[in-house]
């Protein structure tokens, strides 16, 4: 099979999907979805100058002495009339500032007797908000492709957005093949084992923002993978085990039966080198894992994450950062290593430390590590010191 780069396969998956159509939901519906829209100010925030404090507003040209208290500026109440020379009105924190004032002595500096009130000195924009502080009418103040958080909702609320147009989720199916595994509560054969690769992709797909449909237990027959392929549905289909080449690994050549232009045949990847990637007859990409847990979920790290990113018009590389190494590594083979590992802070700043023991069937090690340290193709020995790429796990 034709090896590709990590770089280069994913490139060679992105170009196989397209962002899925927008849908116009509520904002009460759209946490955690990506904008297929700009959310655009129709008007200044604040929409006048207000006060940032409680106190009195004033003219700062009369200076220090007594003014006569003509009113008050509440929240949503202001002061209707246009403050003159020696007059103050009492006024609130978001209160509109009335005409003609242009700071606000705050109420522990003045000392108010009856109808009036002293003051000392002010300056112009004392305690004073302006009016378009925030942003002004016509501002983009969200572009599309962001990720809707819930401090972008309070924006899009305060520009008067009661629904915006987001990317509908993506709806992946995972189709899980081999006779050897079982989900618990199911009781294993003697030469069976626990599923534990399909569950964890679940999770990691729901945690991205997907919706998932799980078809487990498939048989190791060409009919029967071809058959649950077909039934799957989604918008991204993701097969977990059976994609390498022997006799027992069924997938491509079902994915063959139902029209698949393979795009990625295998890639120099360590752990996850049978991964492969075509689009089907019928439009939907799949995207083949190999059934060994480690192997699953860093290729679901390295491809799947950024092609359900993708589908939701979002950015799909994955965030890489150096940080020093703890403890020295061998030179790397032929193929990128990806490498379960352990963050930590010290004096000296963030570290990092692979596992000992990198066998691609261990699942301890995964739900222990919360990186994974990249080795290039061919990469020399590397001392504790050293600065190296780390891609970090979202860890609860």
């Amino acid at each position: 099979m034709k090896l590709m780069s990590v770089e280069a396969a994913r490139a060679a998956m992105l170009a196989g999907v397209r962002r899925l159509d927008p849908v116009d939901l509520p904002l009460a519906e759209v946490l955690g979805r990506t904008l297929a829209e700009d959310v655009v100010a129709v008007r200044d925030q604040p929409p006048f100058t207000n006060s940032s404090m409680d106190g009195w507003a004033v003219r700062s040209a009369d200076g220090a002495g007594s003014r006569r208290i003509i009113g008050e500026s509440a929240a949503g109440h202001g002061f209707p009339s246009p403050l003159g020379p020696g007059q103050a009105v009492r006024i609130f924190t978001g209160a509109a500032l009335p005409q003609g004032a242009d700071a606000v002595v705050i109420q522990e500096d003045a000392r108010r007797e009856g109808d009036a009130v002293e003051v000392p000195a002010s300056a112009p924009g004392d305690n004073v908000r302006q009016a378009g502080r925030d942003f002004r009418a016509g501002a983009t103040l969200l572009s599309e492709g962001l990720r809707l958080d819930p401090w972008r909702l309070s924006l899009c609320a305060s520009a008067g957005r009661d629904r915006v147009k987001v990317v509908r989720p993506p709806r992946v199916s995972i189709v899980s093949t081999g006779e050897e595994v079982v989900e618990a509560p199911a009781v294993p054969g003697p030469w069976q084992i626990y599923d534990s690769g399909s569950p964890g992709l679940e999770a990691m797909l729901r945690s991205w923002g997907a919706g998932v449909r799980r078809v487990t237990g498939v048989r190791d027959r060409r009919e029967a993978v071809r058959e649950a392929i077909a039934g799957a549905g989604g918008d991204l289909v993701v097969t977990l085990g059976g994609a390498s080449v022997g006799d027992h690994d069924l997938v491509r050549s079902a994915a063959a039966d139902l029209g698949l232009d393979l795009r990625v045949e295998s890639v120099a990847v360590r752990p996850g080198k049978p991964t492969f990637f075509g689009v089907l007859g019928d439009g939907r990409p799949l995207l083949g894992l190999p059934g060994n847990p480690a192997s699953a979920f860093v290729c679901a790290e390295l491809f799947l994450r950024p092609l359900v990113a993708a589908l939701e018009g979002r950015p799909s590389a994955p965030a890489l950062r150096r940080v020093r190494l703890l403890a020295p590594l061998p030179a790397n083979g032929p193929r990128e290593h990806w490498m379960r590992a352990r963050l930590s802070a010290g004096p000296e700043g963030e570290a990092v430390e692979a596992f000992l023991d990198q066998d691609s069937s261990l699942v301890r090690i995964f739900s222990e590590a919360d990186a994974l340290l990249r080795r290039l193709p061919g990469a020399p020995a590397a001392a504790a010191g050293e600065a190296v790429e780390v891609l970090p796990l979202l860890r609860g």
